[in-house]
């Protein structure tokens, strides 16, 4: 499988590229404001009901009651 940033667009100045399979709120982008490093990267998210996957690795929802 080739990596996404084989495939994307190089765009001057990006601090961060998401793919993604729904329509980001400004809450998400905020939120990935602060998970993604400023390296012009792209990176693949797609969003579940239950989980959400972050350049292929799976990332469970959790209630923060959960939290420890």
């Amino acid at each position: 499988m080739r990596d996404i940033n084989e495939i994307m667009p190089k765009i001057p100045n990006m601090k961060w590229g998401a793919l993604m399979n729904k329509y980001p709120t400004n809450k998400k982008i905020d939120h990935m404001n602060k998970i993604f490093p400023s390296n012009g990267k792209w990176h693949t998210v797609f969003e579940e009901k239950d989980q959400v996957f972050v350049d292929g690795k799976r990332i469970w929802k959790k209630d923060s009651s959960s939290w420890t």
